[in-house]
């Protein structure tokens, strides 16, 4: 049974900078202390940051930069609440102030039973001013007070930069230099992907899994290991296998690799209808099916406050992997903070 890999680890494609017209670019990955930075296939970037400790209530800020010239940053703001609501109180509408080296930045409405909201552009341009040196920041609502760390932003910032390009550009956030940004890295339109749905099922395929397991399971094993999927090759107490058509000759089997504390990771494979079956694996790590979607969502650590995820798409032919994202650093927001993706595509529905 293959151990859980780190949410963020998982996720680091790269933490170099992208060379230049780099095609088509990869996702990459940079974490330090509190803060991090997730840059996704398209260049665009997010930066995270979070307290230094988690607690009953916590926050975090999310910068966003799409890639090319003249780009601004967006902010947003999330609190998370206790895990026990009665520990965390709040009016259903109130304001959320920002605080920096105690002066008052303005403040943003938020909403109880949503938390979330966009920050405004000085906001913005005060926390980042902020986050490049030694800052006091704060963010108050009624009888609370939520500190956001300033460890590893500036790192992180410079990440970014570096990333799509703008060391010693006058819009970079870190190294800002005299250069234009004529030459920082282009946007790169996410890949289209088409969704095809399979066929529906032939008469005689409720009965092929129980027909042709054995054969089928056998066929898997040479094309699989014990290390990635440990269940497929227990013979004593081997999981079942189930079976869904995709096309007139292909189906998708899948069963249980293996189990975890607090995750569980299943197998999918692609195989003919007919011996030798040709298993074609997709992943060891799903969670789930649905009409021609494959999902994988993992826990960072049991109580469920970072998380990773995966999705795989049919186009008719084969499984295109459509996404891929983790929720932050595990800071005790409750199903995790944000969505980070490093892979993005634009799946549309297909004939």
């Amino acid at each position: 049974m293959p151990s859980y890999r780190n949410i963020a680890a998982a996720l680091i494609l790269s933490v170099c900078s992208l060379p230049m017209r780099a095609a088509p670019p990869e996702g990459a990955a940079f974490s330090h202390e509190d803060w991090e930075v997730v840059c996704d296939n398209t260049r665009t970037c997010r930066v995270a940051g979070y307290p230094s400790e988690e607690g009953l209530g916590t926050v975090s800020v999310l910068f966003t930069r799409k890639a090319g010239a003249g780009t601004a940053v967006a902010g947003r703001v999330m609190l998370g609440g206790g895990w026990d609501e009665d520990d965390f109180k709040l009016p259903a509408t109130f304001k959320l102030a920002l605080w920096i080296d105690s002066r008052a930045q303005g403040s943003v409405a938020m909403t109880n039973d949503k938390r979330e909201a966009d920050l405004s552009a000085a906001q913005v341009a005060a926390l980042l001013g902020a986050l490049t040196r030694d800052s006091r920041i704060e963010f108050r609502a009624p009888n609370y007070v939520w500190p956001l760390s300033d460890r590893g932003a500036s790192a992180v910032l410079l990440k970014m930069d570096e990333l799509q390009g703008r060391v010693g550009t006058v819009g970079a956030l870190r190294r800002k230099g005299k250069a234009s940004e004529a030459k920082v890295l282009p946007p790169v339109p996410a890949p289209m992907v088409r969704a095809v749905a399979p066929v529906a099922p032939l008469p005689g395929d409720k009965r092929f899994a129980e027909q042709h397991e054995d054969a089928i399971r056998a066929a898997l094993r040479k094309v699989t290991s014990s290390d990635d999927c440990m269940d497929l090759h227990d013979a004593e107490s081997p999981e079942s296998l189930e079976i869904v058509r995709l096309t007139k000759t292909r189906m998708l089997v899948s069963t249980r690799c293996w189990l975890a504390a607090y995750n569980a990771g299943s197998g999918y494979w692609m195989i003919d209808d007919k011996p030798p079956y040709r298993p074609e694996l997709v992943t060891e790590s799903a969670t789930d099916y649905d009409a021609g979607t494959i999902m994988s969502a993992q826990k960072g650590r049991g109580i469920g406050d970072c998380w990773g995820t995966e999705e795989w798409t049919w186009d008719g032919t084969r499984f295109v992997h459509t996404s891929s994202a983790s929720s932050g650093q595990c800071k005790g927001f409750v199903g995790g903070a944000w969505t980070l993706p490093t892979l993005v595509t634009d799946v549309v529905k297909g004939k």
